[in-house]
């Protein structure tokens, strides 16, 4: 890949999940002058500067300006963690924007909204250990019928009955990026047998990786498909009728990734004719329109996206954002670059 004529290579760190742009030869980040960086909290902007005194931080959330009339001083701007902000819709006003951070791992939001020339940054990784905890949460609480005794419970039911487990399940990864990789890490404590599937075919220490044409040939015995898979063109729909016919009778759908992976109308029939089961934390939009059939489908657990959610966000996300300007004060590669 070429930015303004350096030469940039990607590796992976293993140890964090996040990709680290590694340069060859050519400019380094204090050659793009990051010196101005907007935040969208008084708790984060105080965080940063404590620990990053090369960099001058604004405050700008979503309900109020700036705190600077003159929007040409801001170079790199931090996004507000909601999906839906309206700092993002104002970042082409801001005409020295060289850099956006999100503090999300998915960034579909921001497609098509960053001006061009300017790098966009997740924050992938930060959230792997939190939404691959809820998807096993979800699995075990859809198999185990959790959520029917919840339902029980608040109308003095009491209900015995022999349910399916998570351990001895045939589980497939569909998206094996940070994600997936924390779920396959926590799924070896669950004694189930796991099959993985990137966006391209691979090999790593573990063995195979499938590529997603091998999604469909794979179903066929799997128990329980779960999608971490992030809203790209390529992946769209991806999780369609073909791909969900696929899939053995009485087989569970798990999705912590993005609602629009997903044909949710082909879901809809699936869940309704009771042969799938489903528990996911994304739809398509967010929230569910009123009288939406997943509403009331049988055999069917939502979440509203708590994914990365959790009380594991806030210590994670101000360590790698103090890290990531302190790599920008320093001169130093950015990480997670899109």
């Amino acid at each position: 890949m070429l930015y303004r004529g350096q030469h940039i290579v990607f590796r992976q760190s293993k140890c964090s999940g996040m990709i680290v742009l590694s340069e060859k030869r050519g400019k380094t980040m204090a050659d793009l002058g990051i010196r101005v960086v907007s935040v969208p909290d008084r708790a984060l902007k105080a965080y940063l500067e404590e620990r990053c005194p090369a960099i001058d931080f604004v405050l700008w959330d979503d309900d109020a300006e700036p705190s600077v009339r003159d929007l040409s001083v801001i170079d790199a701007v931090i996004t507000p963690y909601a999906h839906s902000s309206r700092t993002v819709e104002r970042l082409a006003s801001l005409p020295r924007l060289k850099l956006v951070q999100t503090q999300s791992t998915g960034v579909d939001n921001l497609l098509g909204r960053v001006p061009p020339g300017v790098l966009l940054c997740s924050a992938r990784g930060v959230h792997a250990a939190s939404t691959a905890e809820l998807a096993i949460g979800l699995a075990i609480a859809s198999l185990r019928g959790i959520d029917v005794a919840a339902r029980n419970m608040s109308r003095g039911i009491w209900q015995e009955e022999r349910r399916l487990t998570l351990t001895d399940r045939k589980v497939a990864l569909l998206g094996y990026g940070s994600i997936g990789q924390e779920l396959h890490r926590k799924l070896t404590a669950f004694d189930v047998e796991t099959i993985r599937i990137g966006q391209t075919a691979r090999r790593d220490e573990h063995g195979d990786i499938h590529g997603i044409g091998d999604l469909v040939g794979l179903l066929s015995d799997t128990d329980i498909l779960m999608s971490s898979l992030p809203l790209t063109p390529a992946t769209a729909h991806l999780v369609n009728w073909a791909v969900l016919s696929a899939m053995k009778d009485g087989a569970l759908f798990v999705n912590v990734g993005r609602g629009g992976v997903v044909d949710q109308d082909a879901l809809a029939v699936e869940l309704y004719s009771g042969r799938l089961s489903a528990a996911v934390d994304v739809t398509d939009p967010e929230p569910l329109p009123e009288g939406h059939p997943l509403w009331s489908a049988p055999n069917f657990l939502l979440t509203p996206h708590l994914g990365g959610n959790s009380s594991a966000f806030l210590p994670r996300i101000r360590r790698f954002l103090a890290e990531q300007m302190t790599r920008i004060g320093d001169g130093r590669p950015v990480v997670n670059q899109m």
